[in-house]
């Protein structure tokens, strides 16, 4: 390594070092005059400049390390503004939607205890507890709800405007009701739900985790009409925060439909019967949900009647219509040694009083 005095190739050729030479101290090679810090201006500098008599020369290694400096400088404004364009061109998109809880639903068949009540729609609705009902999506409406320790009130109102669509789409749309459609209805749900939807609409079974019916209501369309569109309606809904990064949507519908069967809608009769289905849903909703106006729908259930109590109600209600019984056949038998999403088979006998009370003819 050279000292501060020496030229930077080290001691001229023929001078070890060693201070033989008494010339040493006054005898310079290029490369020494090339290292000077001072050099001397020329006499003609001089004497039309005034100048001192040596002027500094810049030094190698500072010039050498300003611009190693520059150099970097500009490398890190060029990864700052490359970055800056990447996110402008593809901007982040979130995370891939993570495993949602499984959709876990309750199907109760109400048997009635006498034969369907018949009459036309108006008779129908006219005499029975439905009668004050408001019709279709006018009985569907959440409250006016304010902010919550972790959401502002547009994010609370974003997940009642939500669940009121599910709950719309689910149990009102005709196509959905008895059109065979799903669309409509899968298109509001949380993207980690998905598969389990479709596995169940494709293959439901009675198992609490694969009933199609917990999902939305329908009705065969090979055997099952609409004998009146204005479906009757009334019901509730609540919130409240589940943590600081969920909201909990509940709604608690009861929807009665005026039926009758296909070969008798065909045949024009105005003869039809009333069924009955009061639904408790439980939505859950995250940031995500909020802001894309999906829901996960963690619990769903369904008292639906007059149905026989020995039918499957897993894949679409099967009502009984005016003047049809009970075959007498219990439910199911519920398997208590099965594990997994099995769900008991549940039946119970429709109140009279649920019933319409038409007038002696």
């Amino acid at each position: 390594m050279t000292g501060r005095g020496d030229p930077p190739e080290g001691p001229p050729e023929g001078f070890p070092g060693g201070g033989e030479d008494e010339y040493r101290s006054v005898v310079f090679d290029e490369s020494f005059i090339r290292a000077a810090r001072l050099q001397e201006f020329s006499a003609q500098e001089r004497l039309t400049d005034h100048s001192p008599a040596v002027r500094s020369r810049r030094s190698r290694v500072r010039g050498g390390v300003s611009r190693q400096l520059v150099v970097l400088v500009v490398l890190i404004a060029l990864a700052f503004g490359t970055a800056i364009y990447m996110g402008v061109r593809h901007p982040y998109q979130g995370a891939a939607p993570g495993v949602s809880i499984p959709m876990r639903s309750t199907v109760i068949r109400l048997s009635p205890p006498a034969a369907v009540p018949g009459a036309t729609p108006a008779e129908l609705f006219e005499h029975s507890p439905a009668a004050g009902f408001r019709i279709g999506s006018e009985g569907v409406n959440p409250p006016i709800a304010g902010s919550t320790e972790s959401f502002s009130g547009g994010q609370v109102m974003a997940a009642l405007d939500t669940a009121r669509k599910y709950v719309i789409t689910s149990a009102l749309d005709q196509e959905v009701l008895t059109g065979g459609v799903v669309h409509p209805v899968r298109s509001l749900l949380d993207a980690g739900q998905l598969a389990q939807f479709d596995r169940n609409i494709d293959r439901p079974n009675g198992d609490a985790e694969a009933a199609a019916t917990g999902w939305l209501v329908r009705f065969d369309p090979a055997t099952t009409a609409l004998a009146d569109r204005r479906i009757r309606v009334r019901g509730s809904f609540d919130v409240e925060q589940a943590g600081p990064d969920h909201l909990e949507v509940t709604s608690d519908h009861t929807f009665v439909y005026a039926l009758r069967p296909v070969d008798r809608a065909r045949a024009g009769t105005d003869e039809a019967s009333l069924f009955t289905v009061r639904r408790e849903l439980r939505f859950r909703f995250d940031r995500e949900d909020l802001r894309l106006h999906h829901a996960e729908l963690l619990q769903s259930r369904l008292q639906a009647g007059p149905v026989s109590c020995g039918s499957d109600q897993a894949g679409h209600l099967k009502p009984l219509f005016a003047g049809q019984k009970d075959s007498g056949k219990g439910p199911a038998g519920t398997d208590p040694y099965r594990t997994g999403g099995a769900g008991a088979s549940l039946c119970g006998v429709l109140a009279p009083e649920a019933q319409p009370r038409l007038p002696a003819r």
